[in-house]
């Protein structure tokens, strides 16, 4: 290979925590990325069905490298949906690099142009999977009987593929696919920015705006308040453990909002729960900082990088074992993983660890520290190492 690597970056629309990964590559000088955006959403200000509300990030995601934005030729454009995304021009820019890779997954039709595209002219494929399970999110039946029969020909498209973390390299080897051909890309955050925004806050301020005293102790689930997120499970655990001095907040939204507030009320906790909504990355910043443990209880989570922004921002966590970020939890030093559903062992974690105040500081500085080697700067060093080898197998 001889110079500069130009690769066609397929995204389906802009989120906060892949954005460091192209800048890192621009930075680094072995890629050199343009990034084609499927849809602007999240830049431009959308409505966000899961959350219930109008989104647009708050920070800074098209600067720092080159993008496009190919038309979406969709008759009900957005994401979400197969043929949401529609984008032929992706198939001409195809021409103009030396390599593809995509991160709009193959539940859109775009996906599948660029695959055609990228065979058809001989170009290195490369494609991503965060998922750790082939698990469906919606639990729909048929999906469970499918999807071992139609995903090891998906993969197999693939010169290589990429994934974020060990349990989705065992997911896909566990489909066929070569283990050679599979690589852990980790999925990282954008690790400098919460760590100087984390470093710019005053805890004790923001504690004292919730009303919480400084003995208190603060449990928080930040998300899409939805079923696959399991939020009844950390209420419930809540309540069952019935730590003295301590609070329960959760940072997001969702229909299942007015449930947890009934049933906060129902167990006798609902002045001691507090619901935030929706928090943009700038002030989320400073809830994580608030908060002394972090809570994400899902059934379905592919990775969950919001477990890698608490923790940048010096607060431990517990997750379930089907939490893709149980990869960067070591139990008892920096959070904890337990049987996801299991709500006694969730209340047995927070009895253990609530009142242990200087204990969770400790684990909380442990957490951050764990993330000095899961990073943007390993990731683009594994997607380098990606697209070299899938332009080997190209060959």
């Amino acid at each position: 290979m001889r110079g500069k690597q130009r690769v066609l970056i397929v995204v389906s629309h802009p989120v906060p925590y892949i954005i460091p990964l192209f800048r890192g590559m621009v930075a680094e000088g072995t890629l050199d990325p343009l990034v084609a955006y499927c849809s602007l959403e999240g830049v431009e200000s959308y409505q966000d069905p899961e959350f219930g509300t109008e989104i647009a990030w708050d920070v800074p995601m098209l600067e720092g490298y080159d993008w496009v934005n190919p038309p979406n030729v969709s008759p009900r454009p957005g994401i979400g949906r197969f043929w949401g995304l529609i984008n032929p021009q992706l198939m001409d820019l195809v021409d103009q690099v030396d390599g593809v890779i995509v991160y709009a997954g193959y539940a859109y039709a775009s996906f599948w142009l660029v695959a055609w595209a990228a065979k058809l002219k001989g170009k290195p494929f490369l494609f991503s999977t965060d998922a750790s399970s082939i698990a469906p999110r919606d639990r729909a039946s048929w999906k469970r009987w499918l999807k071992p029969l139609i995903l090891p020909w998906i993969f197999r498209l693939g010169d290589v593929i990429l994934v974020s973390s060990t349990y989705g390299k065992e997911m896909v080897e566990g489909l066929g696919i070569p283990p050679q051909r599979v690589v852990l890309t980790p999925s990282a955050t954008d690790n400098d920015w919460w760590l100087a925004q984390g470093a710019k806050v005053d805890r004790d301020a923001v504690r004292q705006g919730w009303g919480i005293a400084e003995d208190g102790v603060v449990v928080l689930c930040a998300g899409k308040l939805q079923y696959w997120k399991r939020p009844h499970d950390i209420l419930r655990a809540f309540a069952l453990a019935n730590v003295p001095g301590s609070y329960l907040f959760y940072a997001g939204d969702g229909v299942l909002r007015p449930e947890l507030e009934a049933e906060a009320a129902t167990l006798g906790v609902g002045d001691r729960v507090k619901f935030l909504g929706f928090v943009n990355q700038q002030e989320l910043v400073g809830v994580y900082r608030g908060a002394d443990l972090f809570c994400l209880c899902s059934e379905y989570e592919p990775f969950g990088v919001v477990v890698s922004e608490a923790m940048l921002c010096e607060t431990a966590a517990v997750v379930s074992d089907q939490v893709g970020a149980r990869e960067i939890i070591e139990s008892g030093v920096n959070g904890f993983v337990y049987p996801c559903g299991d709500i006694d062992a969730l209340a047995q974690v927070l009895r253990e660890i609530l009142p242990e105040r200087d204990r969770l500081k400790t684990m909380a500085k442990a957490a951050q520290k764990r993330l000095e080697t899961w990073s943007p700067r390993e990731n683009v060093a594994a997607q380098i190492q990606a697209f070299l080898l899938a332009k080997s197998i190209n060959n």
